[in-house]
């Protein structure tokens, strides 16, 4: 309350001298978006575990650690976490700082979260909905409606099959002919999908969310991520322009520069890339430029600590065995050139 009551004080002694200053808000340092990611992942993991009180807590220490600065995913997944510890006045502060602030605007999703139902009794909760659907209108008042309904569909081919990879592996087999026929199913549908996105890069660039919305947004960067590498270094600049006007997320565009990285033999950036050795059957986090730096690379773009995101894959991550790896693979690679 102090800094706040000093802030205000300054800004009124200023506003009476008639000298305009201007507030300069300080983007969060490398080491502060480290220890964020760290923390609201942190924070995530205790909500996994059902531990709810200290997930919001934990979420609070995120937020802390760069002085308020958060995204909107991560404001609401704390007031699902405080909701379900049935702390409703922290779940509400999470809930209206975002729909006031952030302008949330995912009307259908919180309508339906059961995460969020100890508060639908509370009075704050249909004001809270108003808000919400307010920044719904709003936000997709300039929607090209019938193109977001084209991306969805594009969205679903693209995902919908490769969520049934594990379950078709596990059922038959990695290398069974049924394995095979859904890798081939993926590969039509991702070269239909291709033309239908090419067309759209080519005549509308690359749009933002306020045209498209998130899941439309997403779709473009997908559908390019699955695409040849030829086609990926085409768009690459257009991406890159595109996360500069904000009409595209850095952490999709760090995905897009690894997987380009990767298949050119070069060695990725951000760690995002994971491979699978075809004897065993182990998952390896392919080749990295400067192992020891790569949280703070991953941080500066939104994305999580190496550590967590490799766990998916049942990967330790150890920067040592990593180094001892690809120095491994770079001389399999020479020996094989010989």
């Amino acid at each position: 309350m102090r800094k706040i009551l000093v802030l205000s004080l300054l800004l009124i002694f200023a506003s009476c001298k008639n000298e305009k200053k201007e507030i300069v808000i300080k983007e969060p340092t490398a080491e502060q978006k480290a220890k964020y990611a760290e923390l609201k992942n942190e924070a995530w993991n205790l909500y996994e575990k059902k531990d709810f009180l200290k997930s919001a807590q934990k979420y609070s220490e995120a937020f802390r650690a760069t002085e308020g600065k958060s995204n909107t995913t991560d404001r609401y997944n704390a007031a699902c976490s405080w909701a379900l510890a049935k702390e409703i006045d922290s779940s509400f502060v999470q809930l209206y700082r975002i729909a006031n602030k952030g302008a949330y605007s995912n009307y259908g999703h919180i309508t339906t979260d059961v995460d969020l139902s100890n508060l639908h009794s509370d009075k704050r909760w249909n004001k809270l909905l108003d808000v919400v659907k307010l920044n719904k209108e709003k936000a997709e008042a300039n929607f090209d409606k019938p193109l977001v309904a084209i991306l969805d569909t594009i969205y679903q081919d693209d995902q919908g099959l490769r969520r049934e990879i594990k379950d078709v592996e596990e059922k038959y087999g990695r290398d069974s002919d049924e394995m095979k026929a859904h890798w081939k199913t993926i590969a039509e549908k991702d070269s239909i999908n291709l033309i239908k996105i090419q067309k759209i890069l080519d005549e509308r660039g690359w749009l933002g969310q306020d045209k498209i919305g998130g899941r439309g947004n997403s779709t473009l960067f997908l559908v390019i991520q699955h695409s040849p590498l030829e086609v990926q270094e085409k768009y690459l600049p257009m991406m890159r322009e595109a996360v500069k006007k904000n009409n595209a997320r850095a952490s999709s565009l760090a995905l897009l520069e690894d997987r380009i990285a990767m298949r050119k033999g070069e060695k990725q950036i951000y760690g995002s890339q994971i491979m699978r050795d075809q004897e065993t059957g182990k998952y390896y986090v392919s080749p990295l430029i400067d192992p020891e730096n790569v949280d703070k690379r991953r941080a500066e773009v939104g994305l999580a600590p190496l550590t967590d995101y490799v766990s998916m894959w049942n990967i330790t991550w150890d920067v040592e065995k990593h180094k001892a790896m690809a120095e491994k693979l770079e001389s399999e690679k020479n020996k094989n050139m010989q």
